[in-house]
């Protein structure tokens, strides 16, 4: 486990986590799978690309995340009703 990746879900998070923390929270995730702090020049078109597709693998996750108890998923619960 990466251990510079924090938790991006209430309560852990306060408040919802922004673009920069669910990029940053990717790019480490990319750079440890990968081996690699900096890809080389050849190596850094799909290095953005596997960032950029974590990043948004992790957008939808926290979307649809429930997290039971929270007021996030009270507040979306009567939104949807």
């Amino acid at each position: 486990m990466c251990r510079s990746i924090k938790t991006l879900r209430p309560p852990a998070l306060p408040e919802e986590a922004t673009e920069d923390d669910i990029r940053a929270a990717a790019l480490q995730y990319v750079r440890k799978v990968s081996g690699f702090h900096a890809p080389a020049a050849h190596n850094r078109e799909v290095f953005d690309r596997a960032v950029d597709e974590v990043a948004e693998a992790t957008r939808t996750l926290l979307e649809h995340l429930e997290v039971r108890g929270s007021h996030q998923a009270s507040a979306r619960a009567a939104a949807q009703s």
